[in-house]
Order: structure tokens, then sequence, then C-alpha cells
């Protein structure tokens, strides 16, 4: 087990993923929920801090991440399960959020600092749905607590336009928070809402040292199909996409991100000489995921298997 723990602060809802009859079909969701589960997976210790809902999908969630081994951190709410409509497009999902007065927001800076304070210091992840103004105002609180308390910050950018009532607000609180990461993920995507022109595997470099001047360490940049690139503490790598048979693409960028947590926290020592590796196993389970419907996490030992 790992001696340093991954404690993620985000969304958990339920994916309705459109079918071709019209119906929805509802799938466990949320970036830093299904992140959470591909970290757990890799054999990380990993705690969830968000309320989940009290309703039938919250309990839903409840069970798949204790089955998972995922600890739960704050009382469960009374307010609903947050919602995402998906439509997938050649595999590719596209989404309308339900985001309002729901059990994943139920949660005070108060409350998650109070956690914080009573463990030895780890991994605080957060990113996504949970950095869309005003709520990235309790997210920057706790970050500069946790920062304070010795916790090293894990973010997903992983923008959601669609979302937002003012872009570039949302925009300018995301850059305020990747301000924050120690270790940062980004995918082509999130870097051309960010401002980059024509994000590209090969102007990564380039990329990666806007961040690392913002004071970020380890740094993950995904080109969808054209492949990965990440540096760890000044030790880079690149690699192409696993070839699969591609199902969907719903939870790649969380699993991918998992399983590099997974590795730094479980074997902290020398990760700059495992970038390469670290790198070609995370790209490896991302596929995996690939070849199931919605956000399944291959376990660690799936991921040997395929290496």
């Amino acid at each position: 087990m790992s001696s340093m723990p991954i404690w993620v602060l985000g969304e958990a809802l339920m994916d309705c993923v459109a079918q071709p009859d019209g119906s929805l079909r509802p799938l466990m969701g949320g970036s830093p929920f299904n992140m959470a589960r591909a970290a757990a997976l890799r054999g990380a210790t990993v705690g969830y801090l968000n309320p989940l809902s009290t309703d039938l999908f919250g309990l839903q969630m409840r069970a798949q991440l204790l089955s998972e081994g995922v600890q739960l951190l704050l009382p469960a709410s009374r307010l609903p399960t947050s919602l995402a409509v998906v439509q997938l497009v050649g595999g590719q999902p596209s989404y309308g959020f339900y985001r309002e007065g729901i059990a994943d927001r139920d949660y005070s800076v108060e409350q998650v600092l109070k956690q914080l304070a009573g463990t030895a210091p780890g991994v605080l992840h957060t990113g996504s749905l949970l950095l869309v103004p005003p709520e990235h105002e309790k997210v920057i609180a706790v970050l500069h607590g946790a920062k304070a308390l010795g916790w090293t910050i894990s973010v997903d950018v992983n923008l959601r336009p669609k979302l937002a009532a003012d872009l570039a607000a949302y925009v300018e609180a995301v850059q305020a928070v990747a301000k924050l990461a120690d270790w940062l993920k980004a995918s082509d995507e999130d870097l051309e809402l960010l401002g980059f022109a024509a994000p590209s595997r090969a102007a990564a470099p380039q990329i990666a040292a806007h961040f690392k001047a913002q004071g970020a360490s380890r740094i993950a940049l995904t080109f969808g199909a054209d492949g990965a690139w990440l540096e760890v503490d000044g030790s880079a790598a690149d690699q192409d996409v696993p070839t699969v048979t591609v199902l969907d693409t719903v939870g790649a960028g969380d699993t991918f991100w998992g399983n590099c947590l997974g590795d730094w926290v479980l074997q902290p020592d020398a990760a700059p000489v495992r970038v390469a590796t670290t790198l070609r196993q995370a790209m490896l389970a991302a596929a995996i995921n690939c070849t199931r419907s919605g956000c399944q996490p291959p376990t660690w030992a799936e991921v040997q298997a395929a290496d």
C-alpha cells in the first residue's frame, strides 16, 4: 500500500449516455471520481472528499468506490447527484450538465482543511467542474490551505466550456488554480482554451516551460490520437497511442492521470528515471479503458499483462 495518500476533491456525477434509440444509459462519471478509481485500481491509497448523495445514484457511486478500495472522507449529502447528458459522436463525448443544488458541491472549505490537517500530507488532486466560477473560489482556498499543510497539489485542467456562463471568467479561474499546481495535466483541447495556439506534441516542451515557470514540476500533456508527453522533475518522454479497438474515450484522460499519480506515490524514489515507463504504462491503462463502454479503468494486473 502507498505511504502517501491521494485525496480527491471534485465532482461525482452520472453520465446519462444517449443511446441510438433515444434512451439514456446512466454510467458513473465525473473526472475526479474516475481518477480516484483509476489510482486505487493502480494500487494507491485513495480518499474521496466530496459528499455523495443519499439518492440511488449516490448509493451506487458509494458502493463502486468502496469496492475498488477508495475511502469516503466526508458525510453523505441529502442533495441529489449531479447529472451529465452525454452524446457520443465517432466515439468522442460531448456533454450537457445539471449541477445546481447537488451533492458534490455540498462541502465547506473548513470541512476539507480539517480532514487534510488530520493526516500526514500526501497528494491532493482536483480539477474539472469544481473550477467553474464561483466554485473555484472554494477550491483555491482549499489549495492554499493544503499547501500550507505540506500537501502536493495535482490539477487536471479538463475544461468544460459549455458549462460556463462566462467562458473568459472560467478560463481565468482555471489559470489561477493551475498556478497552484505541483503536478499538472492538460489536453490539447484544454491548452487551446488556455490560449496556446495550435498545441502539438512537437511543441510540448515549450508549453510545459510555461507551467514550470509557475511552479509545476510534473507535467502531462495529452494530444488525443497524436500521443502524449510527460515531464518529471526535468526528465521528459513522449509516446504514441497504443493500438487498440476503441469503443469510446470516456474517462481515458482520468485513467491516464490516475495511473501516473499511482506510480508516483507507490514508487516515490527515482521518478525522473522512470518517466518513459510511467508514460507507457499510463497510456496503456488509458488504451485499455478505451476498449470498454464508459469509464472502466483497468487493474494494475491487467496493465502488467498487456505491457
